[in-house]
């Protein structure tokens, strides 16, 4: 009751001293600093586990130990999460999308610290999926959570929901611009410019956050000695037509095998079999546990004998063809891994699986072609970092997220053109096949959708049991023509349901109907209701969405339709009602 208090003597304070706009730019500012606070939770939880697990391990054989800690990794994970914090792992941002186009931006509590914990325990135990997505679900809770104990609407929620997830990538990667432009494309999707500014500051103090805390521990630790060319371009255009296919290939393939495991009913068995598996790929392929930012820093750094440490194929380290032949079998295996790891009760995202299968793909592009013999050597560094551009712009169809995350993370934009080239080949050839990205895809394959547009969205938001109109006159199917016109006298409206004793809709019937005959005295008495009633264009339901209930009023041309429900006859819905309706919502959301 204290806690309540405080909450409403602080919110009176900030009503008499704080505008709206002030407001929300303060807690910009504070949802970034938690955001960057749970990402280097996250990150420091989760390399402390690996470090403990695998520290002894030996560099010059397989170890086995690869083969359980998946399993148990999982185990723990879906335990946690389904019987302690009843919140299970899976996809974190198509659930994000969902909450803020169907939720009103309303994200549960329990998300604020779940994802941390379950993800730290899936990828730390090896899993094979990224932190990104969790700490963005984790920084976009704190947003909506912190939105509505402030009791501010929906669209406010919403931006602060954005502000939460620009902190938690700029903290993640040390990539301010690349986390706002993140959120605003992939999270946010319709900005005002105005409502760039929290994005700003939850972005900059998310980075200041981890940078105070972390140093300069970031993900990738390099500088580009390379310059770029000119002449390098047609290479760039080559590899941008691959990034688009292997775009293509990893979101089928994370599809396809979730799709699989859904198959097995039981999550224990499912989570047996996937970490079973799991355990034997990265057994196998070491560069596979964990998120795999290490296999991409020792690419970036030309040292490709690096990723076969602790595998099971070391004697063939300085072989540069079984090399190659080693890393794509990576590219081929990576999306099953991920798609495993989180379909059978893991957590994270497809984030960073799309980076490193990126990186390795530019990795053994420009390796292969300087092993060949190209007229002009291929700097690596740079092929790799723009592939991994080129597969993040596929995936997530988010092609400026990905320019931009790219070209901070290198520390210039020495790489801007190319990046800029294969980006957007990357994203029209995965368009041209895809219409939809990897997010929106798992949300329609649980039957889920998003609106489309902006009418969409504020259609949904209209209930047709609030504009139903019940006011309209009955007349069962036995009444007489004098009847009815003995209710024309009463009535204002033209149209008459015709209903029977049990309330159920039989027809109905209008003024145009009965014009010719109304006033014809001899008609009055021998002509009976069922004798002129009709059927209605179409009927509606009072559960449909208010898109099909616009569709039937554009394929009928009709301008009023009957609600009925099990047959049962509720009332009438006309097309100014809800013309009305749309209005005023419209406008409430631009006064917000």
């Amino acid at each position: 009751m204290a806690k309540t208090d405080l909450i409403t003597r602080f919110l009176i304070w900030r009503l008499r001293h704080l505008s709206n706009k002030n407001f929300v730019l303060i807690l910009s500012g504070v949802i970034g600093i938690l955001a960057g606070l749970a990402a280097v939770i996250l990150k420091t939880a989760v390399h402390a586990i690996q470090k403990f697990l695998t520290q002894s391990f030996y560099e010059d054989y397989a170890n086995f130990f690869y083969i359980i800690y998946p399993v148990i990794g999982i185990g723990l994970a879906y335990a946690i999460g389904n019987y302690i914090l009843k919140d299970v792992g899976g996809h974190g941002i198509p659930d994000l999308l969902y909450n803020i186009a169907k939720k009103s931006s309303i994200i549960p509590r329990v998300k604020m610290y779940s994802r941390v914990i379950t993800s730290a325990i899936t990828v730390g135990f090896g899993g094979s999926v990224g932190l990104e997505a969790p700490i963005v679900v984790t920084g976009s809770a704190i947003g909506s959570n912190f939105g509505s104990l402030m009791h501010l609407s929906a669209k406010k929620r919403t931006l602060l929901i954005g502000c939460g997830a620009a902190g938690a990538i700029s903290a993640i990667f040390g990539a301010p611009i690349g986390a706002v432009i993140f959120a605003i494309e992939v999270i946010l999707l319709e900005l005002s410019v105005g409502s760039f500014i929290p994005l700003l500051i939850a972005s900059v103090t998310g980075s200041i956050t981890s940078m105070l805390l972390l140093g300069e521990d970031v993900m990738f630790s390099f500088n580009l000695s390379d310059e770029f060319l000119a002449g390098h371009m047609p290479y760039y255009f080559l590899l941008a037509m691959v990034t688009g296919i292997i775009s293509l290939y990893f979101s089928r393939v994370v599809l396809r095998t979730e799709a699989l495991l859904d198959m097995m009913k039981d999550p224990w068995v499912k989570l047996l079999y996937g970490g079973a598996f799991l355990g034997l790929i990265v057994f196998f392929f070491p560069p596979i546990y964990g998120e795999g930012y290490d296999t991409l820093n020792a690419l970036i750094d030309g040292e490709p004998q690096r990723v076969l440490q602790r595998s099971p194929f070391f004697a063939e380290i300085d072989n540069p063809y079984f090399i190659i032949i080693f890393l794509m079998l990576v590219v081929l295996i990576k999306p099953i891994a991920s798609a495993i790891t989180i379909g059978s009760g893991g957590s994270g995202g497809i984030f960073a699986p799309s980076l490193f299968v990126g990186g390795i793909v530019g990795f053994v592009f420009a390796y292969a072609a300087n092993l060949f013999g190209v007229p002009m050597a291929l700097p690596i560094a740079h092929f790799t970092l723009v592939a991994m551009c080129g597969v993040m712009s596929g995936v997530q169809h988010a092609p400026l997220s990905a320019i931009f995350l790219i070209a901070e993370i290198t520390g210039g934009y020495e790489l801007f053109l190319p990046l800029m080239l294969v980006s957007a080949i990357s994203f029209v050839t995965t368009t041209y096949f895809d219409k939809d990205s990897l997010y929106i895809k798992q949300l329609k394959g649980t039957g889920r959708y998003l609106f489309e547009s902006k009418d969409e969205e504020v259609l949904d938001t209209i209930n047709i049991r609030k504009i139903m109109e019940t006011d309209l006159l009955t007349i069962q199917p036995d009444s007489s023509l004098k009847d009815l016109c003995g209710l024309v006298q009463l009535s204002k409206r033209n149209i008459f349901p015709v209903i029977s004793e049990s309330d159920e809709l039989m027809g109905i019937i209008t003024l145009d109907d009965i014009r010719d005959i109304m006033f014809d005295p001899e008609k009055q008495e021998s002509v009976k209701i069922s004798q002129l009633m009709h059927s209605p264009p179409d009927i509606i339901l009072p559960n449909e969405s208010m898109q099909h209930v616009m569709d039937k009023f554009e394929k009928s041309g009709a301008w009023n339709l009957p609600v009925v429900e099990d047959g049962v006859y509720l009332g009438f819905i006309s097309k100014s009602r809800i013309f009305n309706a749309y209005r005023k919502r419209l406008q409430r959301q631009n006064q917000d």
